[in-house]
């Protein structure tokens, strides 16, 4: 008979460390997921989560070396073993010196490199880098994309937009190849989500303009990501799911 630990469903999760990430760890966690997570900050010495310091790891996925001696790392850790779902949720959102956006005229190509580095190359180097795992276990990729890759926001740069644009994209291109070998792919798109990479004024100037007059919370994505890696969503593939609060309308 197969053991406890053996039959976990298993999670690895990039940018786990806030927000939606920590959300996210939460809600697989209390269903009684392992979830291995991955950020470029170490594991905190005070986090509660007991499994936290085994099933962390700290990786830069800026860093394209770095990025694949984590792959390498997480494949050591699943040992040969089934990966139920990957849900790509790392990003970065540079601001300029003063906290402003910045626009495709004043951001530095190399920022815009570091940018889809993170946001769009890491996503399908681990998807790739652990597609044996992803076959066996008939798993599930979830690419956290957003709001603002189909339309100018007045606070998220051009470099983060286009990059999330782009993730769009390469989720379609990925449920297609990918789809045919037992592995699903979608993406969220998330609006205004109370999150630290929200700029200080969204709050105030842009709740008003939402159909649901208020901001979403990382719980709420949570719940819909969690849907995406279960098997109430086994034929679902290739979509792009709105968590706005009817922003996009």
């Amino acid at each position: 008979m197969e053991s406890l630990a053996n039959s976990r469903r298993i999670l690895v999760l990039t940018g786990a460390s806030r927000g939606i990430g920590h959300a996210t760890v939460k809600r697989f966690s209390s269903a009684g997921w392992r979830v291995i997570t991955c950020s470029r900050h170490a594991f905190p010495e005070g986090c509660p989560w007991e499994a936290g310091p085994e099933d962390h790891l700290q990786v830069d996925l800026s860093d394209a070396g770095d990025a694949e001696r984590g792959v390498g790392e997480l494949k050591r850790r699943l040992a040969g073993g089934p990966l139920h779902a990957l849900v790509n949720n790392a990003g970065i959102s540079p601001k300029g010196a003063n906290g402003e956006r910045l626009s495709s005229l004043n951001t530095d190509l190399d920022l815009w490199l570091q940018v889809f580095r993170v946001n769009f190359f890491a996503p399908i180097a681990l998807a790739r880098g652990l597609f044996e795992e992803l076959r066996r276990g008939k798993g599930s990729v979830v690419n956290v994309t957003s709001i603002v890759g189909g339309r100018v926001h007045p606070f998220a740069g051009a470099a983060y937009a286009t990059s999330k644009a782009a993730l769009a994209g390469l989720t379609r291109e990925m449920a297609a190849d990918f789809g045919p070998h037992g592995i699903r792919v979608n993406a969220i798109a998330p609006g205004e989500i109370k999150t630290a990479i929200l700029s200080p004024d969204t709050e105030r100037l842009l709740a008003p303009t939402i159909p649901m007059r208020r901001l979403g919370t990382p719980e709420e994505v949570a719940k819909t990501i969690y849907f995406l890696c279960s098997d109430q969503s086994s034929y679902v593939t290739g979509s792009e799911i709105h968590i706005n609060g009817g922003q996009h309308v």
